[in-house]
């Protein structure tokens, strides 16, 4: 039988049994104790970041404008005489030549005029000859004082008068044979024409309203591209400043389903007044249609080269923050290592990167990634980034300053 614990420490030291299990308890509770006390956490590491040194380079800019298609040269073939349409020449929506017969018109009225003008030239020819020889006989007599010169003036004014009646004759013979050319129409210009809106049967006038047909030359193609006149003047600044060289780029062009018209044009001129309602100035560019994909008519877009800027930033989009009032915000590391979160403006878009306008300069550092978390004037670890690529020009929209 074991020896029953005693009711008090006062009733003596505890038997043997009992004093191993109460040290264990004592270690115990010690050990808990210690790990009640809170340690100091060690304190954190910097972030890391990925920046990009922000490098000046040369970027020809081009610009997306809309435009339309109109052809080169356009012609409404209408009849110079008047009868009745006898016979279309053509195929309708061909191609025609300059020249080619389109209608003919009925000629029987207009070769018999033909045929009365000609008789009536061979009549003054007659006349004009029988007076020629009167002139010369009568000279003949007054000089040798057989005949009045007033006699000798008549026939010599008679004869002038008959030579003057031939050629009346011979204009109203070429006025004739005009019209009875003009009896068979004939394309102004080369093209395409298009459908006949008189048919054999019809009765046409001279000077009538509508058209017998209408040619368009498509091939070349103009294209009439809208610049609104602050672009315009803020580009010419530019090219006066030096910030920007100006250059003849070809013109790509954008068909409205988004594909790539495959042959570049050129830009030809720039109008020269403003359009007083919508404030655009109208350029036009000219390009090559030989395929006649292009149509008059069509609406496209027009990526126009607009010189080179020298010493250009371009920032990525990525490293990019807006603040609530639109401005473009980006996080620049300084020499220190410190964030500093900085407010630029830009000019336009290019590609997938910004223009900058101003407020960032060339050798400082612009954070990529790992912006999350990060406070002004923070100290960060830099990790480096691959650098951006010189943009190749694509088409830049204008983006308002931020």
């Amino acid at each position: 039988m074991t020896d029953p614990l005693p009711s008090s420490p006062a009733s003596g030291p505890l038997p043997g049994p009992w004093r191993l299990p109460l040290l264990g308890l004592a270690v115990v509770a010690l050990a808990l104790g210690a790990c009640s006390k809170q340690t100091p956490k060690a304190p954190g590491a910097a972030p890391e970041v990925a920046v990009l040194t922000l490098q000046a380079q040369s970027l020809a800019l081009a610009q997306e404008l809309p435009g339309r298609t109109v052809a080169s040269q356009e012609s409404e073939v209408r009849p110079q005489v008047s009868g009745v349409l006898q016979a279309r020449l053509f195929e309708q929506g061909e191609r025609v030549k300059a020249g080619q017969p389109l209608f003919q018109i009925e000629p029987a009225l207009y070769q018999a005029a033909v045929n009365e003008a000609q008789a009536n030239v061979r009549t003054a020819q007659a006349t004009a000859v029988a007076a020629r020889l009167r002139a010369q006989r009568m000279q003949q007599l007054g000089a040798g004082q057989l005949a009045a010169q007033q006699d000798v003036d008549d026939a010599v004014a008679t004869h002038q008068q008959a030579a003057a009646a031939v050629q009346a004759a011979q204009a109203v013979l070429d006025t004739a044979r005009t019209n009875l050319g003009f009896a068979r129409v004939t394309a102004p210009i080369s093209g395409r024409i298009g459908r006949a809106l008189f048919t054999p049967g019809a009765l046409v006038t001279n000077g009538q309203a509508d058209p017998l047909a209408r040619i368009q030359q498509v091939d070349p193609m103009n294209v009439d591209i809208t610049q609104s006149s602050n672009e315009y003047l803020a580009l010419r600044r530019a090219i006066a400043d030096g910030g920007v060289e100006a250059t003849r780029a070809p013109v790509q062009l954008k068909l409205s389903d988004g594909t790539a018209y495959p042959l570049a044009g050129t830009l030809e001129f720039a109008d020269i007044d403003v359009d007083q309602e919508t404030g655009s100035i109208t350029l036009r560019a000219q390009f090559p249609n030989p395929q006649g994909q292009l149509l008059p008519g069509m609406y496209v877009r027009a990526q126009v080269g607009q010189g080179t800027r020298q010493q250009a930033l371009l920032v990525p989009q990525a490293a990019v923050d807006r603040s609530p009032k639109g401005e473009a915000l980006a996080w620049v590391v300084g020499a220190d290592g410190r964030v500093h979160q900085r407010t630029f403006t830009t000019a336009r878009a290019v590609g997938d990167q910004w223009l900058v306008l101003e407020g960032l300069r060339a050798g400082e550092q612009v954070v990529l990634s790992g912006r999350q978390g990060l406070s002004e004037g923070a100290t960060v670890r830099i990790k480096p980034a691959t650098a951006a690529a010189p943009a190749p020009a694509p088409a830049a929209a204008p983006a308002g300053e931020g």
